[in-house]
């Protein structure tokens, strides 16, 4: 079977900015639906399942972090954001909101591709992956195809992004992962030396299992990076 067209959208409010990304989005395959305003996207996104959003912070109405935080709440489809606020504070406040990448303006259109399909790329792969399993560590279960986490019996809603990075290390109980391998396996791209997107996943992924259980799941070796708590 052809697997489906990867659709994406791009919620940027400036019509020439928004019309450069759909140009060369759509031209390496992606069809794009642009949005002009967080509101509009938020309409979208939820009479549509779309496979990636590309999303500008500063936008009318609804802001981007207000969009990524209503998303978050039931979707996991890789957020992209690209944005002119480029500092260190607003790159860890959108990461911890759920966004999946950050690309500071003004971007290089090959970068921007390059980001989309491995961020697709990781994401699809991931949904092939889902082969039934479900995996068990104490109180800890995940089931792989069925998207689901439970600690102690409760519920864990997770992103793809955190989903994947607890799929890894209790498919690996004893390995320690340092935050390199996470983010080549997660993330699908060449590591930088940047650790913040992965502290901030792991931090999240943390906070959430912790609602459930005040048990550590997740077990910090310093200096080295983490694996899943005995």
């Amino acid at each position: 079977m052809e697997p489906r067209e990867c659709n994406i959208l791009v919620v940027e409010d400036d019509p020439d900015i928004n019309r450069l990304l759909c140009r060369v989005l759509e031209g390496a395959g992606y069809p794009c639906r642009p949005a002009f305003s967080g509101s509009e996207a938020v309409l979208w996104a939820e009479q549509y399942n779309y496979d990636l959003v590309l999303l500008d912070l500063m936008l009318p109405g609804l802001t981007g972090e207000e969009f990524i935080a209503q998303m978050r709440r039931r979707k996991t489809m890789p957020i992209i954001v690209l944005s002119a606020k480029a500092g260190l504070e607003d790159r860890v406040n959108v990461l911890r909101l759920g966004a999946d990448d950050f690309i500071p303006k003004p971007f290089d259109n090959v970068e921007v591709l390059a980001r989309v399909e491995a961020q697709l790329r990781r994401y699809k792969q991931f949904d092939r992956e889902g082969g039934g399993a479900v995996l068990v560590h104490g109180d800890l279960t995940l089931d792989k195809e069925g998207v689901h986490v439970t600690a102690a019996g409760q519920t864990v809603a997770l992103t793809a992004r955190e989903f994947h990075i607890l799929t890894l290390l209790m498919e690996h109980p004893k390995k320690v992962f340092t935050r390199e391998q996470l983010y080549e396996q997660v993330w699908g791209g060449e590591y930088f030396g940047d650790d913040n997107t992965v502290n901030v996943h792991i931090s999240n992924l943390r906070s959430k299992l912790a609602k459930a259980s005040p048990k550590e799941y997740i077990k910090t070796i310093w200096g080295i990076g983490f694996k899943l708590a005995d």
